[in-house]
């Protein structure tokens, strides 16, 4: 899996990573992020546990966050 973005950034001399790709379309960020946060802060599985997949998860794909 590629760590290079497909898409252009929306926000002008901004490198395309994560945040100015989202930019595109403010109204899917903002619901993303609500998404998000109520993944982490909610649920029967522990924070603990969603850290290390997450960070298990980003070794594995190469992920420069």
């Amino acid at each position: 899996m590629s760590t290079r973005p497909r898409f252009e950034p929306a926000i002008a001399d901004q490198p395309a990573d994560f945040a100015s790709i989202m930019a595109h379309v403010p109204m899917l960020t903002s619901r993303f992020f609500d998404l998000y946060a109520e993944f982490w802060q909610r649920g029967v599985v522990a924070v603990e546990l969603k850290e290390m997949t997450r960070i298990r998860n980003a070794r594995i794909t190469d992920c420069g966050y």
